[in-house]
């Protein structure tokens, strides 16, 4: 005889008192067979680009699932059911310049977000780990230099540049004498930290309420730091799981943009595939000319275009073989089995840039590819580009939909429905 499902909701009430279940089998949907009975996780990676798309190569004419391709949409044609292209939106009031990067995933209200007069708050990468960073290895993956990655005391995360060193921690295991090495690092930062909070606690009792509360943001981050200590040295122990892949030799020099780029989309893929971290931020920064027939110019000149039509040619044979490589990055994720989905599934990637215009350095109108992730893709979400839509509304919909329980997000109005 089949069982009964069992709704999530369900609670177990006595004697006035209303307790909510544990998640049992029967609440799990039909989907997953009996032995593969754990409920899948969510994923998320933000690909930021400082130089930006040309949008009038991006933006499809009619908004909706039926719109006519583009000709940066046709390359992510295979993709089509699995993106989402949104067009006017934007972090509201932010001023105009390259300087905007750091606000790109944190949303600060743009009165922090002054050229040389910086008080960012915490990005949208690192808010999502902090809730879920706990199962995985890496709590997040901050790569290739990005300025994105703000913590919750407005510090900037530091990014790994190399792929060669990202490949070692996350694959390479280290010889009993390194790994004894570590936990004996790992509790020496420890016993400091143990220290300097006793320390602190003596000094709160002579302290004003100003004083006290500065006190008290330190304390906090004390804590946070032994907590992920703790968690580091859970996981030193852990044998690292292995993968049949070279470690890359980092693309160096003139002209790499899209084997550097290419190289992080691979490394991404590989932590994402082994449940390494579940959270990526990634830069794909480059100024310099990359070996494209028909490119003669950089990639900086390119994009500062000034209308001239040539050098705008120029910057869309970069892009579409930017596009190319963002498109083979998605292809590799639908090609990733998860039980009865796919990695792409279960994968929220946004690809965007603080510039919407790179030749007029505008931080409106922002190119915003959202794919995967189980999202209800509607094609062209077209918002009014004049009167942008609060890019931090998408934020608080991508939280959700990491299972977050959270009703805004930095300058968040409120959450977009169209997704």
């Amino acid at each position: 005889m089949p069982l009964q499902r069992v709704n999530r909701r369900t609670f177990l009430r006595a004697a006035g008192v209303c307790v909510g279940l544990p998640l049992l089998d029967a609440m799990l949907p039909s989907v997953f067979s009996q032995e593969r009975r754990e409920v899948l996780p969510r994923r998320m990676v933000l690909i930021g680009r400082p130089l930006g798309l040309h949008t009038p190569l991006l933006f499809p004419e009619r908004a909706g699932r039926d719109y006519e391709h583009t000709r940066y949409t046709r390359i992510l044609d295979p993709h089509r059911e699995k993106f989402t292209v949104i067009s006017g939106m934007s972090h509201r009031g932010y001023p105009d310049g390259h300087h905007t990067d750091v606000a790109l995933f944190t949303g600060a209200p743009p009165e922090g977000v002054r050229l040389n007069d910086l008080r960012n708050t915490i990005s949208l990468d690192q808010e999502v780990a902090s809730h879920i960073g706990h199962h995985t290895r890496f709590g997040s993956l901050v790569l290739g230099g990005t300025l994105y990655s703000w913590n919750r005391r407005s510090v900037r995360v530091p990014a790994n540049h190399w792929p060669s060193s990202v490949f070692r921690q996350l694959f390479i295991q280290g010889t009993p004498e390194e790994i004894a090495r570590e936990v004996r690092r790992l509790r020496d930062g420890r016993s400091i930290l143990d220290d300097l909070r006793a320390q602190a606690r003596e000094m709160e009792r002579s302290l004003g309420a100003a004083d006290r509360q500065r006190l008290d943001l330190f304390l906090t981050s004390i804590r946070e730091a032994e907590q992920r200590l703790q968690q580091d040295e859970a996981w030193v122990h852990r044998p690292k799981p292995r993968v049949n892949v070279p470690i890359p030799v980092n693309a160096t020099g003139s002209g790499q943009l899209i084997e550097r780029s290419r190289q992080w989309y691979d490394l991404v893929h590989l932590a994402l595939q082994t449940d390494s971290t579940r959270v990526v931020s990634l830069s794909l920064d480059s100024q310099e000319r990359p070996t494209i027939d028909g490119v003669t110019i950089g990639h900086h000149d390119a994009s500062h275009h000034g209308q001239d039509p040539a050098k705008i040619e120029q910057l869309a044979l970069i892009e579409e073989a930017e596009l190319r490589a963002f498109r083979d990055f998605l292809t590799r994720l639908k090609d990733s089995r998860e039980g009865s989905e796919t990695l792409l599934d279960r994968t929220m990637v946004l690809h965007t840039s603080n510039l919407g215009n790179g030749s007029g350095h505008s931080s409106s109108n922002l190119p915003i590819l959202l794919a995967g992730g189980g999202l209800r893709h509607a094609g062209h979400v077209a918002f009014d580009r004049r009167n942008n839509r609060p890019f931090a509304n998408l934020f608080v919909r991508m939280i959700q939909q990491m299972g977050i329980d959270m009703r805004s997000f930095a300058t968040s109005t409120g959450v977009i429905s169209e997704v």
